[in-house]
């Protein structure tokens, strides 16, 4: 048969677009979102698709997709387009979009999520599930709706939005994204992330005993832990009010030096505040610059096997109240491993945070766009480890900027389908992605020149 011969700078992208083209994913989310907008050259949804493309290549805004992904036919033939629209085109679809098009879809990542992924199969019976919960900050220009003051980190008197995620943290699969104002705080969001969560992943009251929740002090306010205890879950959570916290560490007898950070103490809690389920309570306390002592207290309900396989530490045959108290201490400190780890590594590979517009839905799509861009690459990563296990602590960046840019030959068949897919076999992983990412009647091969 004859073939024809074109060159991509993305090729193993285009194996990617292969392999979800095959999975069907747009498919749902085409089945699911109705923009209203008239249709010239291209189609809505067919808009956000090249939107899609464009962050897996590694485009950081939206104006990169004239130089990513519209040069490149074979990338945009991979994910099913015979074309690519002109950003300022997609930048419109993006401000026709509505609060009724985000719900919509909300409900095709859900069912994206209950098709594909490793946290939605999760066995109850065999090991519980953890999820974090958290903020975390988007600055944007002034005149964006939503746009309002409010705390991003090591960014003072800047401007932006919140997102809201929580993170199916076994599996590295963002569950559930939302967009609030700059000014939100997690305890406003925190039952709405939850509910939407339970909704997604289909949790009842059996699999909500076996899960664990983990937020920090943001989320620590006490009609919501009693809430979270009321829906019987396992939680470790750090209190809001530091009031408490002071009058609560006034209990401990007996304080004991951190392992991990210097000048960090713990102790236990002796008069608990009282919720609606039984808790252990410690207090930590760090030093103040101008002298005194800074104090928090974290609230749990995990038994010492529980906490000392989240602190990733072998459990003592003989435990002491310090065993205890550091296991605790250190399983919250693991959140830095969890879902900060995931924004950060969505924002330096995925661009989460440097994609703004002006109305509040089309900012909400570009975050469910990402989100999907991420568990998507994660499943990819998830595929890899299995043929190499060092990919399992591959972040986000090193996907999209490594994995994901492979560059090789590309073989069109006479029906103008790509048939084969020769990677540059120079590439350090190009070996390791043709085993896994070989695809169907198509063939991943290895170019030797």
């Amino acid at each position: 048969m004859d073939t024809k011969v074109t060159y991509s700078a993305r090729a193993s992208l285009v194996a990617l677009g292969l392999h979800i083209q095959q999975l069907g994913i747009w498919t749902i989310i085409r089945a699911q979102v109705h923009i209203k907008q008239k249709k010239r050259t291209h189609d809505p949804l067919d808009k956000l698709l090249d939107a899609f493309i464009n962050i897996l290549a590694g485009g950081h805004g939206l104006i990169e997709i004239n130089t990513r992904v519209r040069p490149d036919p074979a990338v945009q033939h991979a994910f099913g387009r015979s074309g690519c629209a002109e950003q300022s085109s997609i930048s419109r679809t993006l401000n026709a979009c509505t609060s009724e098009n985000v719900q919509q879809f909300r409900q095709a990542l859900r069912e994206i999520l209950r098709q594909h992924s490793r946290s939605y199969r999760h066995d109850y019976t065999q090991h519980w599930q953890l999820w974090d919960i958290d903020l975390t900050g988007l600055t944007a220009g002034h005149l964006g709706e939503g746009v309002t003051k409010g705390y991003f980190a090591k960014q003072k008197s800047k401007r932006g939005r919140q997102l809201g995620r929580l993170l199916a943290t076994l599996y590295d699969e963002i569950i559930v994204d939302h967009l609030y104002p700059g000014k939100q705080q997690l305890n406003q969001g925190l039952r709405a992330l939850v509910l939407d969560a339970e909704q997604t992943l289909e949790i009842g009251e059996n699999k909500r005993t076996n899960t664990l929740i983990r937020i920090d002090g943001g989320g620590g306010v006490e009609a919501d832990i009693n809430w979270l205890l009321q829906r019987h879950y396992h939680i470790l959570i750090k209190i809001k009010s530091w009031h408490r916290a002071a009058k609560l560490a006034r209990s401990v007898s007996e304080w004991y030096a951190d392992t991990k950070v210097a000048d960090r103490q713990v102790g236990w809690v002796r008069e608990v505040f009282v919720y609606v389920q039984p808790t252990r309570q410690l207090a930590i306390r760090t030093p103040r610059p101008k002298g005194g002592w800074h104090y928090q207290v974290l609230v749990f309900t995990l038994n010492e096997a529980m906490l000392f396989e989240l602190c990733d530490r072998p459990m003592p045959n003989a435990l002491s109240d310090v065993d205890i108290l550091l296991a605790a201490l250190h399983a919250y400190d693991q959140r830095d491993g969890g879902l900060e780890t995931q924004n950060k590594g969505d924002k330096q590979g995925l661009g989460l945070n440097k994609r703004n517009k002006r109305r509040f839905s089309a900012q909400e799509i570009l975050v469910l766009l990402t989100q999907l861009a991420h568990d998507s690459i994660i499943w990819t990563r998830d595929d890899l480890s299995k043929i190499a296990p060092a990919f399992e602590h591959y972040g986000m960046l090193r996907m999209v900027r490594d994995v994901l840019q492979i560059d090789g030959a590309i073989h069109w068949d006479a029906t103008g389908d790509i048939c084969t897919i020769d990677l540059n076999a120079r590439h350090p992983l190009a070996a390791i992605v043709q085993h896994a990412l070989v695809l169907g009647n198509s063939s991943v091969n290895l170019r030797k020149n």
